[in-house]
């Protein structure tokens, strides 16, 4: 027979191991161009720009024109 463990495994030891496990809301960081809040290494979604240069062509009313 395989290994198997000797003792019921506690609640609070149980949960102490899983207490990494928690969702964490997605941190935001702010595009230099126009402020608006972004992912961390993502191309902004509102002007379309990433480390200083335009990457996406975004078209549409929330455009900024420079």
């Amino acid at each position: 027979m395989g290994a198997l463990p000797k003792r019921k495994t506690s609640k609070a030891r149980r949960d102490k191991r899983r207490s990494h496990m928690a969702l964490k809301p997605p941190q935001f960081d702010y595009c230099p161009q126009c402020h608006s809040p972004k992912l961390p290494h993502h191309a902004c979604p509102n002007c379309g720009t990433y480390a200083g240069r335009e990457v996406i062509e975004v078209s549409g009313p929330s455009a900024k024109s420079e």
